[in-house]
């Protein structure tokens, strides 16, 4: 039986090189959390660390709520995670996950939480018990995922999966190397000349769009969109002619709504607007999805099914915040939907399930599609254990930004610094100022070190120069 035996949790704030604007939100710092779990292994304990950043206007997109409101409600949700972990004792993984699950989404309703925030505690849990059972068991995530050792029932999420294994449909080998889709903000310059002397970051990193292609060789990049046509129209224009220039038609992008679009049938218009005035056709070509242009309110109602039927050529649009439940995906999908994101902060389990659900259509023939997408996340544990997650449901295409938004591991104690450089050398080189930084070389990361770590980051962390606060 597996049973939680101690918690610890530690706070940073972090500040960003730059503000990035994302939806109704503008982020200029945030804080980021470890929270290191003991379990109890059937008497063998064995720890575990997750880590994410806290963003507020993400989990609710409430634009009339504090930000510190919404920072100690993800605190909430995380002890409270945590305080229900300590009465489970189940066999396996996957059972202890299942049984927090429940009794979190319980709590969360009774206190009119949404699912995706309260989960998010449940998530962190999660994430640090599949660390620790790597570790207990000496082995790795993808080979944890392929052998079942969690005991990971897929049936019990998409009954449609019954009597099928992970490894019956996730890839046999993870990919060593993913292309880091770069994130381009709603305030970001596209070129060094819009940048004002005054607001121009001295780390040595790129700043602009343009900067970026040719420090990092990009070629796979998200774009941020908010439904402001005439704003939106004008960028999207520019960037094509860049993409153009700088990387010689070898590029491929998504468009981010950040549920900007309330009115269901409005965004086809606004579609067709874009196409008519952005009119590069190759442009065009190279989009690979839409990522939840309608507001949670709207997402998943009657009227996008209706507009998918009146719709039958429309770019492949995928939910993100809208998978807030086990059953967000099936919802979707039967909507007209190519598929979902995975982001570990909406759960590896989750993710796991929903990656293999979509492979099961496309075996039978059915279009579909996953894809990676990121809040900010940074070393030493979040972006490592989300690479690891990615990679082990086989996307290679991964929305990479925290690197952009922060200067590399600048404000984390050395010692963690000196362990990432020491054990994932592939994945961060020394930036001349001397911290590590995340190294993308031709527009992707590798990620051998990660792959070959129990789950994303090698070796044991010393946390004792973060501040810590009470679990």
């Amino acid at each position: 039986m597996i049973k939680l035996l101690t918690a610890e949790l530690f706070r940073i704030q972090l500040k960003a090189r730059m503000p990035f604007r994302y939806g109704i939100a503008t982020m200029t710092e945030v804080p980021h959390v470890f929270l290191r779990l003991k379990f109890d292994f059937a008497g063998v304990a064995q720890s575990g660390v997750a880590a994410d950043h806290l963003p507020p206007k993400w989990f609710t997109k409430d634009p009339n709520r504090g930000l510190d409101d919404e920072i100690n409600e993800m605190l909430l949700v995380i002890r409270t995670a945590v305080s229900h972990a300590q009465a489970i004792h189940a066999a396996t993984p996957f059972a202890f996950w299942r049984e927090l699950y429940a009794v979190q989404a319980a709590w969360g309703a009774a206190h009119k939480m949404p699912p995706l925030l309260a989960q998010f505690g449940v998530t962190l849990v999660e994430r640090a018990l599949i660390d620790a059972t790597c570790r207990q068991q000496g082995t790795t995530l993808a080979t944890s995922l392929h052998e079942n050792s969690l005991g990971i029932d897929l049936g019990t999420i998409h009954p449609s999966l019954a009597n099928t294994q992970p490894g019956d449909w996730l890839p046999a080998q993870p990919p060593t190397e993913i292309y880091a889709r770069h994130t381009v903000g709603l305030s970001d310059a596209l070129t060094d000349g819009e940048i004002p002397q005054d607001e121009r970051v001295d780390d040595d990193l790129p700043q602009s769009l343009v900067a970026c292609i040719r420090f990092y060789g990009l070629r796979h990049f998200k774009l941020k969109i908010n439904g402001e046509a005439a704003r939106d129209q004008q960028r999207l224009a520019q960037m094509a002619t860049i993409f153009a220039q700088e990387c010689d038609g070898d590029y491929a992008y998504s468009l981010d709504g950040n549920e900007s679009f309330h009115e269901v049938a409005a965004f086809k218009d606004y579609v067709h607007a874009l196409q008519a005035r952005v009119g590069d056709a190759g442009f065009w070509s190279k989009l690979i999805f839409i990522e939840q242009p309608w507001h949670r309110n709207v997402a998943l109602s009657p009227a996008i099914g209706e507009l998918a039927a009146a719709w039958p050529d429309r770019p492949p649009i995928i939910i993100d915040e809208s998978d807030a439940e086990l059953s967000s995906l099936p919802t979707a999908l039967s909507l007209g939907y190519a598929g979902t994101s995975h982001k570990n902060c909406k759960g590896v389990f989750k993710g796991v399930a929903n990656a293999c659900l979509l492979a099961q259509r496309r075996a039978q023939g059915l279009s579909s599609m996953m894809s990676g997408e990121d809040l900010s996340n940074v070393g030493p544990v979040a972006v490592l254990q989300d690479l690891a997650a990615q990679a082990c449901l086989g996307i290679t295409s991964v929305e990479r930004n925290g690197h952009h938004y922060f200067a590399g591991l600048a404000q984390f104690p050395t010692v963690l610094q000196a362990h990432m450089l020491a054990q994932h050398s592939d994945l961060f080189i020394k930036s001349p100022a001397g911290w590590p930084r995340v190294k993308v070389s031709a527009g992707r990361i590798v990620i051998g070190s990660v792959l070959a770590a129990p789950f994303g980051y090698a070796g044991e962390l010393d946390l004792s120069g973060l501040p810590t606060i009470a679990p």
